[in-house]
């Protein structure tokens, strides 16, 4: 414990946490974690790079290789890259907020998430424990709006849903409690990235 708390920010008091496999990283990540910061008055915003997320295949890319293209893309002081879930060993959030409440007893954590994950969060291990247990962020995500503010999580959450507006008090409400912001949105997504190339590498195999 002691040695991955060497790996997270300690001097900040309200911090959110945008957990993804970041294969790749763009700049659409780059766009709602300073959506976050300043929508929700963050100190920090700590990007956890997963060793692998669970509903998704795993990840031919290393943890270190994908850490290294985060700080790559990423020159804000107010965000870090982290790859805590992997010294932790943990690969569930649910399983990762539970050691990080430990760590970092005197921290106010935000789940950060964009809306297209919010679409199918009632899908994660544990998604109920999560709403209930920590604030969550939800950023724009291109075409996913309506169908995040529809979603299974929203309806069942609706009674705890923060304005916009009131976005800068999430860190400090007890959970469950939650907002989607709106405003512009960067239409990239590690998906779309990764067929790209896989596109591109096919063209250039007759070269």
């Amino acid at each position: 414990m002691l040695a991955a708390k060497r790996h997270m920010i300690t001097g900040c008091k309200t911090i959110g946490l945008l957990g993804g496999s970041f294969n790749p990283p763009h700049m659409g990540h780059v766009h709602i974690t300073n959506q976050a910061l300043k929508s929700f008055q963050l100190q920090k915003v700590c990007w956890l790079v997963s060793p692998g997320n669970p509903l998704k295949l795993k990840s031919a890319v290393s943890v270190d290789k994908r850490v290294n293209q985060c700080r790559n893309i990423v020159h804000n002081p107010y965000i870090e890259i982290s790859d805590i879930e992997n010294k932790l060993n943990t690969c569930f959030t649910a399983e990762t907020l539970r050691k990080l409440f430990v760590i970092y007893p005197e921290v106010r954590f935000v789940w950060l998430m964009g809306a297209d994950n919010l679409v199918n969060f009632h899908k994660w291990d544990q998604w109920t424990w999560i709403m209930e247990n920590i604030p969550v962020g939800v950023m724009a995500r291109p075409g996913e709006q309506v169908k995040a503010g529809l979603s299974k999580a929203a309806v069942r959450y609706r009674k705890f849903r923060v304005k916009a507006s009131d976005a800068a008090t999430i860190p400090f409400l007890t959970a469950p409690a939650w907002s989607l912001l709106g405003g512009p949105t960067k239409d990239m997504s590690s998906t779309k990235m990764r067929s790209k190339g896989s596109a591109s590498e096919k063209n250039n195999s007759f070269i």
